[in-house]
């Protein structure tokens, strides 16, 4: 079949990756423009696009496909040129208007992080771990006009670790979303297949993964020690947890567990123990123990150099 690809982060490029590899051909690869990144600011490709330029495909990137512009509607056409069978999103990041979602033959597929119709939306896999939830994956649906509503093809599950954060799941799941795309376009026929026997989402089972925001990145001690873990694994890699030290310096954690020590007859936020396996702290119930920290300016430091630093001290009380 002939397919567009259209993502921008490495969660997609999971996907183009198994998809290079099959007999489909790919005919296109839409992704964001270039952005400036990194400390010198240099635009840098996404890594959709590194991998596609890599295995010679053309590559496009339109700034949107709004039809009331000229430029929009010159990307909506130059799209339905392509005559592709089929188009897989995965974390494009552009809205996708009705008129482009009619244009393939089979319409377009989404690989989203999360089994829907739990965590639509922009932060899928962050969600699932500050909530606790024990059981994640990946939906394939078709595609349509409203956030993450279409039907369901396919379903893949993975059960959430204790130590997972969302840097590891979404490896994951990026996994498990490249195996996934590639079964439901095994051939055209089992392509017709899924989508004959596609599932309407129940709307009563609705949750939003609204976007992450920095500032509730920060700690509040007054929650139990449970939740305080969650949403540490669940901010890494971005926005990352962070403790105020002053005015002008965060303490950045970036990864934590549930403490064994007890927090009787210590403050909230008080630093009950320091030892190998971290910086232990007393929350509104219960403790936990921050294993990975990283002050202003310097690198993120392990449990053993946490201690040689020597700048946290038990019965120091954290903001």
């Amino acid at each position: 079949m002939k397919v567009i690809f259209a993502g921008t982060p490495e969660f997609a490029a999971t996907a183009l990756a198994a998809l290079v590899q099959t007999e489909h051909e790919i005919v296109a690869v839409y992704t964001q423009p270039d952005r400036k990144a990194g400390r010198g600011q240099k635009l840098t490709p996404s890594p959709v696009k590194q991998l596609a330029l890599e295995h010679h495909l053309a590559v496009y990137q339109p700034l949107h496909f709004k039809a009331s512009t000229e430029e929009g509607l010159a990307a909506q056409q130059q799209l339905a040129e392509l005559g592709a069978d089929i188009m897989i999103v995965a974390a494009y990041g552009l809205i996708l208007p009705q008129a482009v979602l009619d244009t393939p033959k089979y319409g377009c597929l989404n690989i989203h992080g999360s089994l829907l119709p739990r965590w639509r939306g922009a932060a899928p896999i962050q969600r699932a771990i500050a909530e606790g939830d024990t059981q994640t994956g990946v939906t394939i649906m078709q595609m349509a006009a409203g956030l993450d509503t279409g039907d369901m093809l396919y379903k893949t599950f993975y059960d959430i670790q204790a130590t997972d954060t969302s840097a590891s799941l979404y490896e994951k799941l990026a996994t498990q979303g490249a195996e996934a795309i590639c079964k439901v376009l095994e051939s055209e026929q089992s392509l017709q297949s899924y989508l004959h026997t596609r599932q309407v989402q129940d709307e009563s089972q609705t949750v939003y993964a609204h976007k992450l925001t920095k500032p509730e990145a920060q700690i509040d001690w007054s929650l139990g020690a449970v939740q305080i873990d969650r949403n540490i694994r669940a901010f890494n890699p971005w926005p990352v947890a962070y403790i105020v030290l002053d005015e002008s310096n965060n303490l950045r954690v970036w990864n934590s567990s549930i403490s064994s020590f007890s927090n009787e007859n210590a403050q909230i936020g008080e630093i009950i123990a320091i030892d190998k396996s971290g910086v232990h702290v007393a929350c509104g119930t219960g403790a936990v123990c921050l294993s990975s920290l990283q002050w202003s300016g310097g690198k993120a430091l392990n449990p053993v150099q946490i201690l040689q630093t020597q700048k946290l001290n038990i019965g120091q009380v954290l903001a």
